[in-house]
């Protein structure tokens, strides 16, 4: 009995390491996506600054290309709106792997203490 409670307590614990790492991997992409609303920002500023008489280059490749000023923001715009849904996202995201590993956590915690007991009633026959 103590051996069947252990494989599934292994298994369990298993999947407890893989959500791990499912968070870490997410917490990490949002990391980088955090980072970017940062530049994103800071481009939307400096652009913000600038009115028609001004110059706007995209770089694309090695070769800096003239662009139109509103072209410009509404590329900086969507992105924003891209990246702010996709944080949005990772945040839910988030908060079910944490869900999930809490579960796990009591599975594991129960299924400890049931493997402990059968332990003790494998010693007491003995």
């Amino acid at each position: 009995m103590a051996d069947a409670i252990q494989k599934k307590l292994q298994t369990e614990l298993e999947k407890y390491q893989q959500i791990q790492k499912d968070v870490s991997k997410s917490m990490s992409a949002r990391q980088k996506l955090e980072a970017q609303l940062t530049e994103n920002n800071i481009v939307k500023e400096e652009l913000d600054l600038l009115d028609s008489q001004n110059t706007v280059y995209k770089l694309i490749g090695p070769v800096l290309v003239k662009q139109d000023l509103d072209e410009a923001k509404a590329t900086v715009a969507k992105r924003l709106e891209y990246i702010n849904g996709e944080i949005k996202r990772y945040d839910s995201l988030l908060k079910e792997m944490e869900q999930k590993t809490e579960q796990h956590r009591e599975v594991l915690a129960s299924l400890q203490q049931e493997f402990q007991r059968a332990q003790g009633l494998a010693v007491g026959k003995a």
